[in-house]
């Protein structure tokens, strides 16, 4: 599994760009720029280097986390899975290109999309001495004119980007993707109820034409859960002195909360595995898991007699894929 921490390579192009910056200046634009997106904004909000550099250092550890979390799930569901192509869509820094390269070895061509372009300017910075993302193509624009130019690809992904476009525009956006879909499409969002609600609107459009679903879902049919439950994921992340102080954080650590989906051309092979949909509870007398399995919604409960069973499922954790037989 792929760690969530942003690699060695990143983070030392981050130090790069952060000499000679102000960290007050950066904490600043950083609370500027989350407030419009928690109003319901967009990365317009992003004008200059220096906002560009502040949302970076705010947002790309806990996106990268996200995403790479996401990437872990595809990845276990599918071992085989080995994309040379990949695009990006509302790429901003180059977050989720940075989590797919470290997921996938085998990735050699990377197309970015993106209209910021401070963000644009920034990630083709952080890629310059990379030892795999310096020939990385970045293409500005708006999002479904310039995705209808690019190239399909065998991994297309799109994170924290969907909820940025009006509700009319991510029908049609959902089915651009799929086209320059060869294999799988991944789609991650905030782990808000409005986040989901993006993410199982896509889901169900996209299997209708044809899409499967490999992650988090054991399965194409409907969602199991009802309002106001919602699926969401955590996963931790270490913070940075640098993170700290833009954000303002007195803890060392972060829990970022997404969405996700991955679909794909063909359906997963053989028999699936559950999905963990919340950290289990753990009592003296058994352990109660909430899972999403191939037949629908359950609440598997362990009992401590089962010894076997019971320590297997001591070690289920929130978002795993499991064997609900175990």
């Amino acid at each position: 599994m792929t760690s969530p921490d942003l690699p060695a390579e990143l983070k030392a192009a981050l130090d790069s760009k952060l000499r000679g910056f102000s960290r007050s200046d950066a904490a600043e634009r950083a609370a500027s720029i989350s407030k419009t997106y928690r109003g319901g904004g967009n990365s317009g909000a992003i004008r200059s280097e220096t906002d560009a550099l502040a949302y970076a250092l705010a947002r790309m550890p806990a996106t990268y986390a996200a995403v790479t979390a996401s990437l872990n799930a595809l990845a276990e569901i599918r071992p085989d899975f080995a994309p040379s192509s990949l695009l990006d869509i509302g790429a901003g820094p180059g977050t989720a290109t940075w989590a797919a390269t470290e997921a996938f070895p085998s990735l050699k061509n990377f197309t970015l999309l993106d209209a910021n372009d401070a963000l644009r300017a920034l990630a083709l910075d952080l890629a310059r001495d990379s030892t795999r993302l310096r020939h990385i193509s970045y293409e500005s624009g708006e999002a479904r004119a310039t995705l209808a130019k690019a190239d399909a690809a065998d991994l297309v992904m799109a994170s924290y980007m969907i909820g940025e476009i009006g509700d009319s525009e991510q029908r049609a956006l959902a089915e651009l993707m799929w086209t320059k879909t060869r294999d799988t499409l991944l789609v991650v969002e905030p782990g808000t109820p409005a986040g989901y609600a993006r993410i199982i609107a896509l889901r169900a459009h996209l299997i209708a034409l044809g899409a499967h679903v490999a992650a988090p879902c054991p399965h194409d049919s409907k969602c199991p859960l009802e309002p106001p439950d919602w699926c969401h994921f955590s996963q931790r992340l270490q913070r940075s002195r640098a993170h700290m102080q833009v954000k303002g954080a007195e803890v060392p650590f972060e829990d970022e909360r997404f969405s996700y989906v991955a679909l794909m051309r063909m359906p997963v092979e053989g028999r699936r595995l559950s999905r963990v949909l919340a950290q289990p509870d753990i009592s003296k007398v058994e352990i109660t898991a909430k899972l999403c399995t191939p037949e629908g919604l359950s609440f598997s409960k362990v009992p401590r007699r089962a010894k076997a069973d019971y320590a297997t499922a001591r070690r289920w954790r929130w978002g795993d894929a499991v064997n609900k037989e175990s």
